[in-house]
């Protein structure tokens, strides 16, 4: 939280400049890759990793031509391996933090999942942000709304959802605000930047606000 009570967001924080726009953001907004011990480039996506950080903007295509066109190498100024699979393993790793954030969101009872729940949380005005499967019917998707000011997230597939409310599959869910969910909504934008999505999984087809 800000001094003034207001949750952070994307756009606070320290700026990094991405190595294949040329252009600073704040580092939230960018993923943070290191030179491993191989000298292989290895994605950071909590911050954590020591050693100097070299920035690319959370955008498939800025990843792709950092990947392509030598940049990890002259940002870090000496050889480096980059993996062939390295925007794919940027995703999943997005991925599975979007989930694991919502798991936790779960186990303190500011997330639920079920097509009634959902729709009860929003009817009460107690969901702060709707998530729906990028896989699941569009037909279903469109019986529920975006809350008014809240955030859609709708990129995420129906087995993830599931695996962050320990179910094989989850179509509707909701978190309520505070707690976790601008962090939710923070990572689940850097994985929409990286994850081709569909303009049904960005606005479920309606128009929504978008995440």
């Amino acid at each position: 939280m800000t001094r003034g009570g207001k949750a952070k967001t994307l756009d606070d924080g320290p700026e990094r400049k991405c190595i294949a726009t040329g252009e600073a953001q704040p580092a939230a907004g960018l993923i943070r890759f290191v030179v491993g011990p191989d000298a292989q480039i290895v994605p950071d996506i909590l911050g954590r990793l020591p050693g100097r950080g070299i920035w690319v903007s959370a955008d498939g295509a800025a990843l792709d031509k950092a990947a392509g066109k030598g940049l990890f190498a002259r940002a870090a100024r000496q050889p480096v391996q980059v993996p062939e699979n390295l925007r794919a393993e940027v995703e999943n790793q997005l991925a599975r933090r979007v989930v694991d954030l919502i798991s936790l969101a779960r186990k303190s009872g500011d997330a639920i999942a079920g097509y009634e729940k959902v729709k009860d949380w929003l009817m009460k005005d107690e969901a702060e942000i709707l998530l729906q499967a990028s896989d699941g019917s569009g037909r279903g998707k469109t019986k529920l709304s975006t809350p008014q000011f809240g955030s859609y997230i709708g990129w995420l597939t129906a087995d993830e959802l599931g695996m962050a409310f320990g179910r094989e599959t989850v179509i509707h869910a909701a978190l309520r605000a505070g707690g976790l969910a601008q962090r939710v909504v923070d990572e689940a934008r850097r994985l929409k930047g990286v994850r081709i999505v569909s303009d049904d999984a960005k606005d479920g087809g309606r128009g929504r606000r978008k995440g």
